[in-house]
């Protein structure tokens, strides 16, 4: 299980907690440090099973507006975008095996389990 944490984010340190609660101990990756590739995000999304790329992103970042995200329609670029950029990536996410889950709300994070 790998664990994409922000530690600085209440959110995601909650659903850390939550796991631990519940006796999981994934491997932390700090993504802000060691940001993800574009082959480790497209298998996110896919994991996830969401429609676009801009499902995975924190569209109020200000990097999303300065980068005018909004009005682009490739999702590749929307990808590498993620990878250029890790603060646009939606925290935490936890990956297990085939699955994976985004921890908003908080409780979502126990549906990779």
């Amino acid at each position: 299980m790998e664990y994409w944490h922000n530690p600085r984010c209440s959110k995601s340190r909650e659903a850390l907690a939550l796991l631990e609660q519940h006796g999981h101990r994934p491997t932390i990756r700090e993504y802000l440090k060691t940001p993800p590739g574009t082959d480790e995000i497209q298998s996110v999304i896919s994991k996830l099973r969401l429609s676009s790329a801009r499902d995975l992103m924190r569209t109020k970042e200000a990097i999303y507006k300065e980068l005018d995200l909004k009005s682009v329609e490739d999702e590749d670029a929307l990808v590498q975008a993620m990878a250029d950029n890790p603060k646009l990536i939606e925290r935490p996410v936890l990956i297990n095996g085939p699955r994976a889950a985004l921890g908003r709300p908080v409780e979502r994070i126990l549906d990779a389990l």
